[in-house]
């Protein structure tokens, strides 16, 4: 009965061993646990599961601070952490040990690309008897194998090259270049340094406020260089006037340089600091505090290819000397793209200069091919001391001149004049309103049609001695013949016709340009608005460059081209196809250059080869009975060779002979360009 007793009892014993052993966690099972916490970036749960030597080596703030510091530095994110969990006969060794060891695999995205690596997990049975349970013996590894044993983590920012802006053979429109950066060695400003910072502030455009501020911080020195300013080279006027100026000292650095100054600056725009607002509407991680953005122009427009994108670079660094850095991930620096335009600086500088100290604005195209030589506004400003920054009193200067030099008077509408009468002349042709050779006897320089008219007349500026067909009314550019016809039509066909044009369309192009549009309601209301409205007066209103385009149906057998300003756009795109019979297009092509030879467009003749257009004044005006500014336009281009079509409005003409003085100016850049 005793030895019965004994066996019960020692059997008891088994089996709550065996059960015990049974149920006991296993290495594998406390880092799974341990893994999902790190997978969901639980680093409070993940420290609780440390062994007691770690967290004595590793208090809370070398954990769980160091893994959030890290892991938001590097934006770590899609974190995941895997293994293959230890097989039987090793887990029976682990127990066995009390220890375990146990390979892992982690893989992240961060803000310089992806992260992988391989390390080795090591757990520890910890506690009573009773009471035992697997830890983690952890070390910095964990985070990064290549700081286990010391090491500190880095984040390098890498600027990309900035893309630069081409003309259509390559010459710069925009380009990285060394510019000076102007300064003050403040022990060489003499006895009076307060007079010559004065002095400096003025050349600069600077308050002595802003010289004050920079000289008094912290690690200003008497002998050191102190940067006030970046002044483009070609500023030679300037340059010239702070080498001589006390104090003054100049280093090289790179900047943004615009050669062709403000005769592109509306077109090709500046860049300037990147300031809180623009962060409001970009990607921030793309931009530093000492980046620049594009302002205005191509270089705003195509900000995001032109300014590429950040290269970074995670960074081990060693305080050993003989242990080189390591990088730990890298996203290559990707520079920005060049932009390569159709313009010809050549074109575009000439077309500028030709204005003088005018207003206005004009394209240049070339009309078998639809690509922009030239978009010019006039008067301008200068890019390159937009981009280093303005005085508020030069900018306000700017704002107040009269002239209004920060407008882009190319990307705007205007009345066209008398530049429009071949564009009516081919929707009469085309709907049959107007026929070749036919005649109209008008009598007389005013006319009307009836009593629904008012005391309104249309005039003309002569009288013509036979009746007038299309051609005469062309050549002399009359007002009468053209009202006559738009009435003779209607509103309905003539709308029709303009919008065949593209009037009252998206302009497509590349560049943001106002539509060109009919009438502020797109309708033409009442036989006056028509009538007026087929001279070019009216409300209808045209661009520059639209103008340009619309008269290539005349060289192109009836098709309107489509506008490109990018050297990858294809050439000869058709915007409107056969909206002028290839007869119709010959008909006013020849009348073009009859224009020049005999009528209104004499002075084109100075030039010693043929040119063909057709003259234009837009006349601003309240009423028929009081005088206002004129505009003149002309649209020419070389009979014979045909490469270069010019629309361009000079602003108030009235005085200088209207449009005759706009045609002198495109025949002297024509001359210019042959």
């Amino acid at each position: 009965m005793k030895k019965r007793f004994i066996f019960i009892a020692l059997f008891a014993l088994l089996l709550a061993a065996g059960c015990s052993k049974k149920d006991e966690t296993t290495p594998n099972e406390v880092f799974k646990n341990y893994t999902a916490h790190w997978n969901k970036l639980e680093f409070e749960e993940m420290y609780d599961m440390l062994a007691t030597a770690s967290t004595s080596t590793y208090p809370p703030e070398q954990f769980i601070d160091r893994y959030e510091k890290i892991y938001q530095d590097l934006e770590i994110d899609d974190l995941k952490v895997t293994f293959e969990p230890l097989k039987d006969e090793e887990v029976k060794k682990a127990f066995e040990n009390g220890k375990a060891t146990i390979p892992f695999q982690a893989k992240m995205t961060s803000t310089a690309g992806e992260i992988t690596f391989d390390y080795k997990a090591k757990l520890v049975q910890q506690g009573d008897e009773e009471e035992k349970n697997w830890f983690i013996d952890w070390n910095p590894g964990y985070i990064f194998p290549e700081i286990k044993d010391g090491g500190e983590i880095s984040i390098k920012s890498i600027s990309p090259t900035r893309g630069e802006i081409l003309d259509r053979f390559q010459m710069p429109l925009a380009i990285n270049d060394l510019v000076w950066e102007i300064g003050i060695v403040p022990e060489k400003l003499g006895d009076q340094p307060e007079q010559q910072k004065k002095r400096i502030a003025q050349l600069l455009n600077i308050s002595v406020d802003k010289i004050d501020k920079e000289l008094s911080a912290g690690w200003v020195e008497p002998h050191l260089f102190v940067p006030l300013k970046k002044v483009a080279k070609t500023n030679e006027e300037l340059l010239n006037q702070l080498w001589e100026t006390p104090g003054i000292m100049g280093r090289e650095v790179n900047g943004r340089v615009y050669p062709l100054g403000k005769a592109a600056a509306h077109l090709i725009g500046y860049v300037a600091p990147v300031t809180a607002e623009d962060l409001e509407k970009v990607d921030r991680d793309q931009y530093a505090a000492n980046d620049v953005i594009g302002k205005r122009g191509i270089e705003q427009l195509y900000e995001e290819q032109l300014k590429g994108e950040r290269g970074v670079q995670i960074i081990i660094k060693y305080q050993e000397e003989e242990k080189d850095d390591v990088i730990l991930a890298e996203k290559p620096v990707k520079d920005g793209e060049n932009i390569m335009l159709t313009i010809d600086s050549a074109i575009q500088e000439i077309t500028f200069d030709a204005y003088e100290k005018d207003s206005g604005t004009a394209a240049a195209i070339d009309p078998t091919t639809g690509e922009t030589l030239a978009l010019v506004s006039s008067p301008a400003f200068d890019p390159n001391a937009f981009q280093f920054g303005i005085s508020q009193a030069t900018l306000e200067a700017y704002e107040k001149d009269e002239r209004q030099p920060l407008i882009n008077r190319f990307a705007a509408t205007y009345a066209p004049g008398s530049v429009i009468k071949p564009i009516t002349a081919a929707i009469g042709l085309e709907n049959g309103t107007i026929k070749p050779g036919e005649g109209v006897t008008i009598n007389g320089l005013t006319w009307s049609n009836g009593k629904g008219w008012g005391d309104y007349k249309v005039r003309r500026v002569s009288e013509s001695s036979g009746p007038v067909d299309v051609k005469d009314a062309l050549i002399r550019s009359d007002n009468i013949y053209f009202a006559m016809k738009a009435v003779e039509m209607g509103s309905k066909k003539y709308i029709s016709g303009l919008e065949s044009f593209g009037l009252g369309d998206k302009f497509p192009f590349s560049y943001p340009i106002t539509g060109s549009t009919i009438s502020a309601n797109g309708e033409l209301n009442g036989e006056v608005m028509l009538a007026n409205t087929s001279y070019g007066q009216g409300q209808i209103q045209f661009s520059s460059l639209h103008m340009a385009i619309a008269y290539t149906p005349f060289l192109n057998e009836g098709n309107l081209l489509k506008p490109t300003l990018l050297a990858s756009e294809e050439k000869g795109q058709v915007w409107q196809k056969s909206i002028v019979s290839k007869e119709h297009a010959d008909l006013i092509e020849t009348t073009l250059r009859e224009v020049v030879t005999k009528g209104t467009g004499k002075k084109a003749q100075d030039a010693d080869f043929p040119i063909s257009g057709k003259t234009g004044t837009a006349e601003l005006k309240l009423s028929a009975d009081t005088s206002g500014k004129e505009n003149g336009w002309f649209v020419g281009y070389p009979t014979k060779d045909r490469d270069i079509l010019i629309a361009m409005m000079v602003e108030g003409t009235e005085d200088r002979g209207g449009s005759s003085y706009t045609v002198k100016k495109v025949t002297d850049i024509l001359k210019a360009l042959k």
